[in-house]
């Protein structure tokens, strides 16, 4: 399922509510952003050539592993 924000145009102001949503959601989905910005420049994702499925597994242990170090 994929979560998408909610969008102002000239005739529609977004609420309050729905303002804090994407504020919500913009909290969850920035340190995802990030750890995939520190795979990139690592490389990584570039030169893997395994089954998908262990490249799953490699993907969340890389954002584990890039999530405590940025908390460090």
């Amino acid at each position: 399922m994929i979560v998408t924000g909610y969008i102002a145009t000239r005739t529609h102001k977004l609420t309050r509510g729905e303002k804090e949503a994407n504020r919500v959601l913009a909290v969850g989905r920035a340190p995802v952003e990030h750890g995939f910005a520190h795979l990139k420049n690592w490389r990584i994702l570039t030169e893997l050539r395994i089954d998908p499925a262990r490249t799953t597994q490699l993907l969340r242990a890389l954002l584990v592993l890039t999530n405590l170090e940025i908390n460090r």
